[in-house]
């Protein structure tokens, strides 16, 4: 797997980088700077492990290295519980303990701290209840005071609330807010659909970070004032311009020992979901100014290379792992299940990967009912995946396979017809579930083993292939369009079902995810 050449790097090995940084759906992500460390997280929905811990020593590289937890410890996760749960959080550190705040829209507003962000860290307790409380940010003052900021999601809480921004005052040890709250800002006239809040202190200013405009149309904003209630004056620092990144906003603002500022944000890629960008910033008149060719109003535009951060050191290059030889005796961190995960579901062993047959919950037994997809981001603009897959199936209702998620989704599924062993193409629709997921073609396999491959080309079209020997694939079926989930990119992932209650598994003995 170390031969295998990386599908996405950013770090272009002679002190640039290229954005995005990340080619990959780490949604609304959150910078901060720890010593010489970096950290980020992003939203993680109904996707589990959830709430990612990524590592940087320069903001270019960045490795996958924890989940602050396993399962959405709440009633109802067990399920697809699609575009909920896991909304924008944000990471701090405060009183030597690492802090994640993070909104769930319809319970509220929970926060999880650690000591040691590659350690475990404590469960979801509750900071305030309510539905539609989403993007909390915490901001504890100079003088021990603490506050927290957070937005409203109109699907829970009302339009007249979409554009709001609300503080608190929060208990310093950040289990309770003290009040109700007061709205700091709204932005339903001029920054329709703000969201996202981040706050800083710097230089005597109190600092609110948050996007506007949509996620794939908006713009990043910047609020500031002298009291930490306002009146806060704003003004737009970064917006796509001439350039081909739509919608670049929502993130976090780190300081460098250097002195140099950088934000990290997301662009909306669509089917590619919403993948993350470094800025540089310059400070001017106590305003950060992000990206480049700033109008006369200073507002920028997204850079697509510039000179990495100055550190002080290089690092070597390092990117998000994709390719799994299912060796060891955990499940790369890549992996996410599509909703609250049961160990009992895989195993690992000489075989490599085992995905035990579960039964579908719901009553219309489609893909978009499975909580046991087995998935991973799209890494690139283009790559390829290929899985040798073993089938121990015991029943015509268990199938097996390759799958490409989203509001549409596409898979291959060995299972067993009256013929024998049978690999079949299966498309479906969120919209469609009463009708089931349509059968598209199928083709006779001579055993129960079969080499599955997909070909993501860009625009996230994808080629689905089969062969017998490893070596010469087939294509099934035409080309599918890849889109995008609830608030989530496409996957692509394994999976092993049964309608009813499985009896039969499925082995995968390697995920190779390679460039194109």
């Amino acid at each position: 797997m170390e031969k295998l050449k990386k599908v996405w790097v950013a770090d272009q090995g002679d002190g640039t980088y290229i954005n995005p940084i990340i080619h990959a759906d780490y949604s609304d992500p959150d910078v901060i700077r720890v010593g010489d460390d970096f950290f980020m997280t992003a939203s993680s929905f109904n996707c589990t492990p959830g709430l990612p811990i990524l590592h940087s020593k320069d903001l270019v590289n960045w490795k996958l290295v924890n989940y602050a937890i396993k399962n959405v410890d709440l009633p109802g996760y067990e399920l697809p519980g699609h575009g909920k749960a896991i909304w924008a959080p944000s990471i701090r550190y405060h009183d030597n303990k690492f802090w994640i705040c993070v909104g769930l829209p319809d319970e509220g507003i929970y926060m999880t701290t650690a000591e040691d962000p590659f350690g475990e860290w404590s469960p979801l307790f509750l900071v305030k209840e309510g539905k539609g409380l989403i993007d909390p940010c915490p901001f504890w003052d100079d003088d021990g005071q603490a506050y927290l900021v957070h937005a409203f999601a109109a699907s829970r809480a009302g339009q007249h609330m979409k554009s709001k921004l609300i503080l608190h005052r929060m208990a310093p040890d950040g289990t309770k807010v003290l009040d109700e709250g007061k709205i700091i800002f709204d932005g339903t006239k001029d920054h329709p659909t703000l969201e996202g809040p981040k706050m800083y202190k710097r230089n005597g200013y109190y600092y609110i970070m948050a996007p506007a405009g949509g996620v794939s149309t908006g713009w990043q904003t910047i609020f500031r004032s002298k009291d930490v209630w306002g009146p806060y004056e704003d003004k737009i620092v970064l917006a796509q311009g001439n350039t081909e990144i739509n919608g670049p906003h929502q993130g976090g603002w780190v300081e460098l020992e250097s002195g140099e500022s950088w934000f990290i944000h997301f662009q909306d890629k669509g089917a590619y979901g919403r993948i993350t960008h470094l800025q540089p910033v310059r400070w001017e008149d106590d305003w950060p100014l992000m990206g480049h060719n700033q109008d006369e109003n200073d507002v920028g535009e997204p850079v697509l290379r510039w000179q990495k951060p100055k550190v002080g050191k290089e690092y070597p290059i390092e990117v998000i792992d994709t390719s799994d030889l299912f060796d060891g005796d955990q499940l790369g961190l890549q992996w996410q299940w599509f909703a609250n995960h049961q160990d009992d579901w895989y195993e690992l062993g000489e075989f490599g990967l085992r995905l035990h047959a579960v039964g579908i919950p719901l009553e219309e037994k489609t893909m978009w009912s499975v909580p046991n997809i087995l998935a991973q981001k799209f890494p690139a603009l283009q790559f390829s995946v290929t899985t040798k897959m073993t089938a121990n199936l015991k029943k015509p209702s268990e199938k097996a396979g390759l799958v490409i998620t989203g509001d549409k989704y596409c898979y291959l599924a060995v299972h067993q017809t009256e013929d024998g062993w049978t690999l079949s193409r299966f498309e479906g629709n969120k919209d469609q579930q009463e009708e089931g997921d349509k059968f598209i073609s199928s083709v006779q396999l001579p055993s129960n083993e079969v080499y599955l491959r997909v070909e993501v080309v860009k625009n996230a079209l994808c080629t689905f292939k089969y062969s017998l020997d490893g070596k010469e694939y087939y294509t099934i079926g035409e080309q599918f369009q890849a889109v995008k989930g609830r608030w989530i990119g496409a996957k692509v992932g394994l999976y092993c079902i049964d309608e009813n209650s499985g009896e039969g598994s499925a082995d995968f003995q390697y995920f190779i995810v390679e460039e194109i």
